[in-house]
Protein backbone atom coordinates (compact mmCIF):
# COMPACT_ATOMS: atom_id res chain seq x y z
CA UNK A 1 0.00 0.00 0.00
CA UNK A 2 1.27 3.36 -0.87
CA UNK A 3 1.63 6.67 1.32
CA UNK A 4 -1.01 8.31 -0.93
CA UNK A 5 -3.54 5.39 -0.30
CA UNK A 6 -3.43 4.82 3.28
CA UNK A 7 -3.86 7.55 5.81
CA UNK A 8 -0.49 9.21 7.77
CA UNK A 9 0.51 12.26 10.23
CA UNK A 10 1.19 15.44 8.66
CA UNK A 11 5.01 16.23 8.74
CA UNK A 12 6.66 19.64 10.54
CA UNK A 13 6.75 21.31 13.65
CA UNK A 14 3.82 22.12 15.43
CA UNK A 15 4.97 25.58 17.32
CA UNK A 16 4.58 27.53 13.55
CA UNK A 17 3.98 31.33 14.33
CA UNK A 18 0.14 30.92 13.37
CA UNK A 19 -0.11 28.06 16.24
CA UNK A 20 1.91 30.73 19.15
CA UNK A 21 -1.19 33.38 17.88
CA UNK A 22 -3.89 31.52 17.70
CA UNK A 23 -2.52 29.43 21.50
CA UNK A 24 -2.28 33.38 22.76
CA UNK A 25 -5.80 34.25 22.01
CA UNK A 26 -6.54 30.46 23.73
CA UNK A 27 -4.59 31.95 26.66
CA UNK A 28 -6.73 35.05 26.84
CA UNK A 29 -9.69 32.91 26.39
CA UNK A 30 -8.69 31.13 29.54
CA UNK A 31 -8.58 33.99 31.51
CA UNK A 32 -11.84 35.09 30.08
CA UNK A 33 -13.22 31.58 31.13
CA UNK A 34 -11.73 31.63 34.75
CA UNK A 35 -13.20 35.36 35.25
CA UNK A 36 -16.84 34.04 34.04
CA UNK A 37 -16.89 31.05 36.64
CA UNK A 38 -15.69 33.08 39.32
CA UNK A 39 -17.67 36.06 39.23
CA UNK A 40 -20.85 34.42 37.70
CA UNK A 41 -22.90 34.64 34.32
CA UNK A 42 -23.94 38.87 34.68
CA UNK A 43 -20.19 39.62 35.04
CA UNK A 44 -19.53 38.11 31.18
CA UNK A 45 -22.27 37.95 29.48
CA UNK A 46 -25.53 40.48 28.25
CA UNK A 47 -27.74 37.49 29.13
CA UNK A 48 -31.17 38.50 31.01
CA UNK A 49 -34.59 36.75 31.90
CA UNK A 50 -35.71 37.50 28.59
CA UNK A 51 -32.92 36.37 26.83
CA UNK A 52 -31.84 33.59 29.01
CA UNK A 53 -29.65 32.09 25.37
CA UNK A 54 -26.83 33.68 23.68
CA UNK A 55 -24.31 33.51 21.64
CA UNK A 56 -22.80 30.78 23.70
CA UNK A 57 -26.02 28.79 23.13
CA UNK A 58 -26.90 29.85 19.70
CA UNK A 59 -23.47 30.02 17.68
CA UNK A 60 -21.13 27.62 20.12
CA UNK A 61 -23.42 24.51 20.92
CA UNK A 62 -26.32 25.17 18.00
CA UNK A 63 -24.21 25.95 15.17
CA UNK A 64 -20.90 24.38 16.69
CA UNK A 65 -22.61 21.15 16.97
CA UNK A 66 -24.14 21.12 12.59
CA UNK A 67 -20.89 22.10 11.95
CA UNK A 68 -19.39 18.91 13.31
CA UNK A 69 -21.81 16.84 11.32
CA UNK A 70 -19.15 16.19 9.23
CA UNK A 71 -18.98 12.82 10.47
CA UNK A 72 -22.64 11.92 10.46
CA UNK A 73 -23.19 12.93 7.06
CA UNK A 74 -19.77 11.14 5.50
CA UNK A 75 -21.17 8.28 7.50
CA UNK A 76 -24.29 8.24 5.80
CA UNK A 77 -23.01 8.26 2.11
CA UNK A 78 -20.38 5.89 3.03
CA UNK A 79 -22.48 3.73 5.23
CA UNK A 80 -25.98 3.63 4.93
CA UNK A 81 -25.79 4.67 1.02
CA UNK A 82 -22.26 2.34 0.39
CA UNK A 83 -20.52 4.99 -1.08
CA UNK A 84 -17.47 3.67 -0.29
CA UNK A 85 -15.42 5.76 -2.82
CA UNK A 86 -15.88 8.42 0.45
CA UNK A 87 -14.09 6.31 2.88
CA UNK A 88 -10.74 8.14 2.73
CA UNK A 89 -12.64 11.27 3.84
CA UNK A 90 -14.54 9.52 6.74
CA UNK A 91 -11.36 10.19 9.72
CA UNK A 92 -10.70 13.64 8.61
CA UNK A 93 -14.83 14.22 9.24
CA UNK A 94 -14.87 12.25 11.94
CA UNK A 95 -12.06 14.27 13.54
CA UNK A 96 -13.66 17.63 13.05
CA UNK A 97 -17.00 16.35 14.57
CA UNK A 98 -15.31 14.92 17.79
CA UNK A 99 -13.71 18.72 18.02
CA UNK A 100 -16.68 20.35 17.19
CA UNK A 101 -19.05 18.59 20.14
CA UNK A 102 -16.05 18.50 22.26
CA UNK A 103 -15.72 22.32 22.17
CA UNK A 104 -19.67 22.74 22.15
CA UNK A 105 -19.68 20.84 25.74
CA UNK A 106 -17.06 23.22 26.77
CA UNK A 107 -19.32 26.18 25.67
CA UNK A 108 -22.17 24.46 27.59
CA UNK A 109 -20.03 24.60 30.56
CA UNK A 110 -19.98 28.39 30.51
CA UNK A 111 -23.40 28.81 29.84
CA UNK A 112 -25.47 26.50 32.38
CA UNK A 113 -26.03 28.55 35.62
CA UNK A 114 -24.31 25.66 37.87
CA UNK A 115 -22.04 23.61 35.83
CA UNK A 116 -20.90 21.54 38.44
CA UNK A 117 -24.19 20.26 38.44
CA UNK A 118 -23.69 18.87 35.12
CA UNK A 119 -22.27 15.69 35.80
CA UNK A 120 -25.60 14.56 37.32
CA UNK A 121 -26.90 14.37 33.98
CA UNK A 122 -25.95 10.67 33.16
CA UNK A 123 -25.57 9.15 36.69
CA UNK A 124 -29.13 10.11 37.63
CA UNK A 125 -31.95 9.16 35.25
CA UNK A 126 -34.47 8.68 37.86
CA UNK A 127 -34.54 12.30 38.10
CA UNK A 128 -35.32 12.87 34.70
CA UNK A 129 -38.02 14.61 32.74
CA UNK A 130 -38.51 12.39 30.15
CA UNK A 131 -40.88 15.37 28.50
CA UNK A 132 -38.31 17.62 27.84
CA UNK A 133 -36.58 18.17 24.11
CA UNK A 134 -33.68 19.50 26.38
CA UNK A 135 -32.97 16.43 28.20
CA UNK A 136 -32.85 14.49 25.25
CA UNK A 137 -30.11 16.59 23.31
CA UNK A 138 -27.90 17.01 26.46
CA UNK A 139 -28.40 12.66 26.95
CA UNK A 140 -27.18 12.32 23.09
CA UNK A 141 -24.62 14.96 22.62
CA UNK A 142 -23.09 13.41 25.71
CA UNK A 143 -23.24 9.98 23.96
CA UNK A 144 -22.51 11.09 20.65
CA UNK A 145 -18.93 12.33 22.35
CA UNK A 146 -17.81 9.35 23.61
CA UNK A 147 -19.49 7.70 21.01
CA UNK A 148 -16.69 10.16 18.30
CA UNK A 149 -13.99 9.73 19.82
CA UNK A 150 -14.07 5.94 20.31
CA UNK A 151 -14.88 5.77 16.04
CA UNK A 152 -11.13 7.78 15.72
CA UNK A 153 -9.43 6.14 18.49
CA UNK A 154 -8.05 3.71 15.39
CA UNK A 155 -5.97 6.70 14.54
CA UNK A 156 -4.45 7.19 17.98
CA UNK A 157 -3.74 3.12 18.32
CA UNK A 158 -2.32 3.05 14.65
CA UNK A 159 0.40 5.45 15.77
CA UNK A 160 1.00 3.71 19.60
CA UNK A 161 1.54 0.57 18.16
CA UNK A 162 4.13 1.51 15.98
CA UNK A 163 5.90 2.89 18.88
CA UNK A 164 8.30 1.92 21.51
CA UNK A 165 7.00 -0.34 24.21
CA UNK A 166 5.20 1.24 27.29
CA UNK A 167 1.64 2.33 28.60
CA UNK A 168 0.52 3.63 25.31
CA UNK A 169 1.29 0.54 22.78
CA UNK A 170 0.11 -1.72 25.51
CA UNK A 171 -3.41 0.52 25.24
CA UNK A 172 -3.54 0.07 21.49
CA UNK A 173 -2.42 -3.51 21.23
CA UNK A 174 -5.55 -4.05 24.06
CA UNK A 175 -8.46 -2.07 23.09
CA UNK A 176 -7.59 -1.91 19.34
CA UNK A 177 -9.08 -5.22 18.83
CA UNK A 178 -12.14 -4.56 20.49
CA UNK A 179 -12.94 -1.34 18.93
CA UNK A 180 -12.75 -2.94 15.62
CA UNK A 181 -15.38 -5.29 17.26
CA UNK A 182 -17.63 -3.31 18.02
CA UNK A 183 -17.57 -0.86 15.22
CA UNK A 184 -20.11 -1.91 13.36
CA UNK A 185 -22.78 -0.97 16.29
CA UNK A 186 -20.89 2.40 17.54
CA UNK A 187 -21.71 3.14 14.07
CA UNK A 188 -25.06 2.46 14.38
CA UNK A 189 -25.23 4.61 17.76
CA UNK A 190 -23.24 7.33 15.27
CA UNK A 191 -26.11 7.71 12.93
CA UNK A 192 -29.04 7.46 15.72
CA UNK A 193 -27.60 9.93 18.21
CA UNK A 194 -27.36 13.00 15.44
CA UNK A 195 -30.23 12.22 14.28
CA UNK A 196 -32.36 12.54 17.45
CA UNK A 197 -30.60 15.61 19.06
CA UNK A 198 -29.96 17.62 15.64
CA UNK A 199 -34.09 17.57 15.55
CA UNK A 200 -34.62 18.36 18.97
CA UNK A 201 -32.53 21.53 18.45
CA UNK A 202 -34.94 22.68 16.11
CA UNK A 203 -37.63 21.21 18.24
CA UNK A 204 -36.71 23.43 21.45
CA UNK A 205 -37.60 26.81 19.68
CA UNK A 206 -41.33 25.11 18.75
CA UNK A 207 -41.32 26.02 22.76
CA UNK A 208 -41.25 29.49 21.64
CA UNK A 209 -44.55 29.88 20.24
CA UNK A 210 -45.54 33.15 18.98
CA UNK A 211 -42.23 34.48 20.66
CA UNK A 212 -40.28 33.22 17.30
CA UNK A 213 -41.16 34.95 14.20
CA UNK A 214 -43.29 33.19 11.80
CA UNK A 215 -40.43 33.06 8.77
CA UNK A 216 -38.84 30.73 11.36
CA UNK A 217 -41.70 29.03 13.99
CA UNK A 218 -42.72 26.04 12.05
CA UNK A 219 -43.83 22.30 12.67
CA UNK A 220 -41.16 21.60 10.34
CA UNK A 221 -38.42 22.82 12.71
CA UNK A 222 -37.25 19.60 13.72
CA UNK A 223 -36.83 17.81 10.15
CA UNK A 224 -35.29 21.71 9.05
CA UNK A 225 -32.98 21.55 11.41
CA UNK A 226 -31.72 17.79 10.77
CA UNK A 227 -31.77 18.31 7.20
CA UNK A 228 -29.98 21.34 7.19
CA UNK A 229 -27.54 19.81 9.48
CA UNK A 230 -26.61 17.43 6.88
CA UNK A 231 -25.90 19.94 4.54
CA UNK A 232 -23.43 21.87 6.61
CA UNK A 233 -21.72 18.31 7.56
CA UNK A 234 -20.98 18.00 3.67
CA UNK A 235 -20.10 21.31 3.46
CA UNK A 236 -17.84 21.18 6.06
CA UNK A 237 -16.17 17.97 4.97
CA UNK A 238 -15.73 20.10 1.29
CA UNK A 239 -13.90 22.62 3.35
CA UNK A 240 -12.06 20.65 5.72
CA UNK A 241 -10.68 18.79 2.55
CA UNK A 242 -9.70 21.60 0.53
CA UNK A 243 -8.22 23.63 3.14
CA UNK A 244 -5.97 21.04 4.96
CA UNK A 245 -4.42 19.87 1.12
CA UNK A 246 -3.46 23.40 0.12
CA UNK A 247 -1.92 24.38 3.99
CA UNK A 248 -0.62 21.01 4.50
CA UNK A 249 0.06 19.56 0.79
CA UNK A 250 -1.73 17.07 0.98
CA UNK A 251 -3.22 15.33 -1.94
CA UNK A 252 -6.78 17.31 -4.02
CA UNK A 253 -9.71 15.41 -3.56
CA UNK A 254 -11.15 17.45 -6.40
CA UNK A 255 -13.16 14.36 -8.07
CA UNK A 256 -14.27 13.12 -5.06
CA UNK A 257 -15.44 16.48 -3.64
CA UNK A 258 -17.00 17.23 -7.11
CA UNK A 259 -19.11 13.81 -6.29
CA UNK A 260 -19.75 14.92 -2.75
CA UNK A 261 -20.85 18.45 -3.75
CA UNK A 262 -23.59 17.16 -6.34
CA UNK A 263 -24.89 15.25 -3.16
CA UNK A 264 -24.51 18.41 -0.83
CA UNK A 265 -26.46 21.15 -3.47
CA UNK A 266 -29.46 19.04 -3.55
CA UNK A 267 -29.39 18.56 -0.32
CA UNK A 268 -29.30 22.46 -0.03
CA UNK A 269 -31.51 22.92 -2.81
CA UNK A 270 -34.66 20.21 -1.06
CA UNK A 271 -34.29 22.43 2.47
CA UNK A 272 -34.50 25.72 0.55
CA UNK A 273 -37.90 24.32 -1.21
CA UNK A 274 -39.18 23.02 1.59
CA UNK A 275 -38.86 25.97 3.96
CA UNK A 276 -40.43 28.28 1.18
CA UNK A 277 -43.07 25.75 0.70
CA UNK A 278 -44.03 25.89 3.43
CA UNK A 279 -43.99 29.12 4.48
CA UNK A 280 -46.55 29.87 1.41
CA UNK A 281 -48.77 27.07 3.09
CA UNK A 282 -48.95 28.92 6.47
CA UNK A 283 -49.66 31.95 5.26
CA UNK A 284 -46.76 34.18 5.90
CA UNK A 285 -45.31 34.83 2.79
CA UNK A 286 -46.23 38.31 3.61
CA UNK A 287 -43.62 38.58 6.31
CA UNK A 288 -40.67 38.42 3.78
CA UNK A 289 -41.53 41.87 2.45
CA UNK A 290 -41.94 43.40 4.98
CA UNK A 291 -39.09 46.64 6.06
CA UNK A 292 -37.93 44.71 9.58
CA UNK A 293 -34.78 43.43 10.35
CA UNK A 294 -35.91 39.48 10.42
CA UNK A 295 -37.34 39.84 6.82
CA UNK A 296 -33.55 41.62 5.94
CA UNK A 297 -31.93 38.64 7.63
CA UNK A 298 -34.20 36.02 6.35
CA UNK A 299 -33.16 36.95 3.02
CA UNK A 300 -29.84 37.02 3.33
CA UNK A 301 -29.94 33.34 4.90
CA UNK A 302 -32.20 32.43 1.90
CA UNK A 303 -30.19 33.69 -0.80
CA UNK A 304 -26.60 32.40 0.55
CA UNK A 305 -28.74 29.05 0.99
CA UNK A 306 -29.81 28.99 -2.98
CA UNK A 307 -26.93 30.53 -4.73
CA UNK A 308 -24.61 27.62 -2.76
CA UNK A 309 -26.54 25.23 -3.27
CA UNK A 310 -27.29 25.74 -7.06
CA UNK A 311 -23.35 26.11 -7.09
CA UNK A 312 -23.11 22.64 -5.82
CA UNK A 313 -25.06 21.53 -8.61
CA UNK A 314 -23.19 23.52 -11.49
CA UNK A 315 -20.41 21.48 -13.25
CA UNK A 316 -18.11 25.21 -13.86
CA UNK A 317 -18.59 25.52 -10.05
CA UNK A 318 -18.47 22.14 -8.55
CA UNK A 319 -15.76 20.37 -10.49
CA UNK A 320 -12.54 23.40 -9.63
CA UNK A 321 -11.49 23.44 -6.10
CA UNK A 322 -12.42 27.27 -6.11
CA UNK A 323 -15.70 26.51 -6.76
CA UNK A 324 -16.16 23.90 -4.36
CA UNK A 325 -14.50 26.33 -1.61
CA UNK A 326 -16.50 29.22 -2.38
CA UNK A 327 -20.00 27.31 -2.41
CA UNK A 328 -19.09 25.12 0.91
CA UNK A 329 -18.11 28.85 2.82
CA UNK A 330 -22.06 29.64 1.36
CA UNK A 331 -23.37 26.79 2.90
CA UNK A 332 -21.66 26.92 5.57
CA UNK A 333 -22.71 30.84 5.92
CA UNK A 334 -26.31 30.24 5.51
CA UNK A 335 -26.47 27.44 7.73
CA UNK A 336 -25.10 29.39 10.74
CA UNK A 337 -27.10 32.23 10.13
CA UNK A 338 -29.85 30.09 10.24
CA UNK A 339 -29.18 28.69 13.36
CA UNK A 340 -28.37 32.07 14.46
CA UNK A 341 -31.58 33.26 13.36
CA UNK A 342 -33.90 31.01 14.96
CA UNK A 343 -32.27 31.52 18.53
CA UNK A 344 -31.62 34.76 18.40
CA UNK A 345 -33.12 37.25 15.54
CA UNK A 346 -36.60 35.54 15.29
CA UNK A 347 -37.08 35.63 19.04
CA UNK A 348 -38.71 38.47 20.70
CA UNK A 349 -39.52 37.94 24.78
CA UNK A 350 -41.64 41.09 24.24
CA UNK A 351 -40.97 44.62 24.65
CA UNK A 352 -38.26 46.50 26.75
CA UNK A 353 -35.86 43.26 26.53
CA UNK A 354 -32.96 43.14 24.11
CA UNK A 355 -29.80 41.30 23.52
CA UNK A 356 -26.42 41.77 21.98
CA UNK A 357 -23.34 39.67 22.46
CA UNK A 358 -20.99 41.18 25.62
CA UNK A 359 -17.16 41.73 24.65
CA UNK A 360 -15.94 38.87 26.96
CA UNK A 361 -18.87 36.54 25.63
CA UNK A 362 -17.27 37.36 21.70
CA UNK A 363 -13.87 36.77 22.56
CA UNK A 364 -14.73 33.68 24.33
CA UNK A 365 -16.43 32.40 21.31
CA UNK A 366 -13.22 33.25 19.15
CA UNK A 367 -11.44 31.40 21.66
CA UNK A 368 -13.73 27.97 21.74
CA UNK A 369 -12.90 28.36 18.34
CA UNK A 370 -9.05 28.56 18.61
CA UNK A 371 -9.00 25.94 20.65
CA UNK A 372 -10.58 23.47 18.36
CA UNK A 373 -8.09 24.71 15.97
CA UNK A 374 -4.97 24.05 18.23
CA UNK A 375 -6.02 20.64 18.88
CA UNK A 376 -6.82 19.79 14.85
CA UNK A 377 -3.53 21.01 14.09
CA UNK A 378 -1.57 18.95 16.95
CA UNK A 379 -3.58 15.56 16.28
CA UNK A 380 -3.01 15.60 12.13
CA UNK A 381 0.63 16.17 12.91
CA UNK A 382 0.89 13.48 15.40
CA UNK A 383 -1.58 10.52 14.28
CA UNK A 384 -3.01 9.42 10.81
CA UNK A 385 -5.73 11.21 9.99
CA UNK A 386 -5.22 12.69 6.60
CA UNK A 387 -4.65 10.56 3.52
CA UNK A 388 -0.82 10.55 2.78
CA UNK A 389 0.76 12.47 0.51
CA UNK A 390 2.18 11.58 -3.39
CA UNK A 391 5.66 10.95 -3.82
CA UNK A 392 6.19 14.26 -5.57
CA UNK A 393 4.28 16.55 -2.69
CA UNK A 394 6.41 14.58 0.22
CA UNK A 395 9.65 15.69 -2.01
CA UNK A 396 8.70 18.81 -2.20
Amino acid sequence: MSAHDRHEAVAGPIWTPFFKVVALIVGITVVLMARRFTLGLGSSTALSDGYPWGLWIAFDVVTGTALGCGGYAMALLVYIFNRGKYHPMVRPALLTSALGYTTAAVAIHLDVGRPLYLYKIPVSPMWWNLNSALLEVAVCVMTYIVVLWLEISPAFFEKWERGPDGFFKKLANTFHPIIDKIMVPLMALGLLLPTMHQSSLGALMLLGGKKVHGLWHTPLLPGLYLLSCVGMGYAVVAFESILSSRTYKRPRETRMLASLAGVTGWVVLIFSGIRLVDIVLRGKAALIFQPTIQSLFFLVEMAAFVVGGLMLVMPAFRNTAAGQFQSAMLVIFAGTLYRIDTYLVAYNPGPNWHYFPSVPEMLITVGVIGLEILAYVVIVKTFPILRGATPAQAAS
